[in-house]
């Protein structure tokens, strides 16, 4: 089952199951939040919630879509309740295009650099035996839900950006239950949106070059993630294709478990607090930038994978300069 959020006509918010080209409303519940709690609060799965919401109130998909109707899949009434990170270095491959961002001449030496390292780390010890813990991979944090963008709407890189880069990828969402337990809702397709140059002028300005918005969806994958997830990542510059590629998830592609990038993240009670939501991207093999793709206002970005429904589709926007005084009070 893949569930999305919209807005009707009205502007009043729903929740519909997506079948083929249809959205069926699900009944007496605004959001994937609400529909969540639910499930954890009857012991049931969100797909049987879901179920037992639906309604037979129809529209096409296509109108949705076409209007601007979409929102992210998942959403919080306060932002600031929801935790946008994410994992790197965790894909087969994605080690080749970092380490070429990140390596340094050296007199010849064979000596790993800190990218590589953190990869075969991964490579050797990042799914491990059922029972045991994993090597701990990349982590880093994005931003809260105010970053969150639907498909369809401008994603906004600033003003004072030396780049915008597309990374498509899969994102894990989770609801922190009453007890403090995760609960992983879905999946769904991610646009982690970075700036390329600044990462590879210095590794530790990734936290820096990571804080950028980040666009989800259109559609929540309930269930487990399949194993094997191929996609296409595109850029669309004045009507035409400029740059295509496939890219490659699931964990069949992957040097770590599912399991191990999502205990290496709630292994910290800040992150258990019950209520938050967390959206959890687990990295990707293939980005523009490596190619020598330079994004620009008014392109647009394209992640598209059949086994999550329609395409994530976003246009670059540069955001308007602003200036940040500081006040003593």
């Amino acid at each position: 089952m893949r569930l999305i959020q919209f807005l009707s006509e009205d502007g009043t918010r729903h929740v519909g199951a997506v079948e083929q080209d249809h959205v069926h409303r699900l009944a007496d519940v605004q959001s994937v939040l609400a529909l969540a709690s639910h499930a954890i609060a009857e012991g049931v799965s969100l797909e049987a919630a879901a179920e037992a919401h639906r309604t037979t109130l129809i529209e096409p998909y296509a109108a949705v879509r076409n209007a601007g109707r979409l929102l992210t899949p998942v959403d919080h009434p306060d932002t600031a309740h929801v935790f946008v990170t994410g994992t790197g270095l965790t894909h087969l491959g994605s080690a080749d295009a970092r380490d070429a961002m990140h390596a340094k001449l050296n007199d010849g030496s064979t000596e790993l650099s800190d990218s590589m390292k953190i990869f075969k780390m991964g490579v050797e010890g990042g799914k491990p035996p059922a029972g045991e813990i994993g090597v701990q991979p990349e982590w880093f944090w994005k931003g809260n839900g105010s970053i969150l963008k639907p498909s369809g709407a401008p994603m906004e890189s600033p003003d004072w950006a030396l780049d915008v880069g597309e990374e498509p990828e899969i994102a894990g969402v989770y609801l922190i239950g009453p007890d403090g337990t995760p609960f992983r809702l879905g999946f769904a397709l991610a646009n982690e949106m970075s700036d390329h140059v600044m990462e590879r002028s210095n590794y530790l300005l990734l936290a820096h070059s990571k804080l950028r918005q980040c666009a989800l969806g259109p559609e929540l994958l309930l269930g487990d993630l399949p194993e094997d997830i191929r996609g296409t990542s595109r850029i669309h510059r004045d009507g035409a294709v400029l740059w295509e590629r496939p890219f490659l998830s699931g964990e069949a592609n992957m040097t770590h478990a599912i399991s191990n990038l999502e205990h290496h993240h709630f292994k910290y009670p800040l992150f258990c607090n019950p209520g938050d939501i967390h959206v959890h991207v687990f990295g990707t093999a293939t980005i523009s930038f490596a190619d020598g793709v330079r994004l620009r206002e008014g392109d647009e970005m394209e992640i598209d994978c059949p086994q999550f429904g329609h395409p994530l589709r976003n246009p670059v926007r540069v955001a308007a300069p602003r200036t940040v005084k500081i006040r003593t009070l």
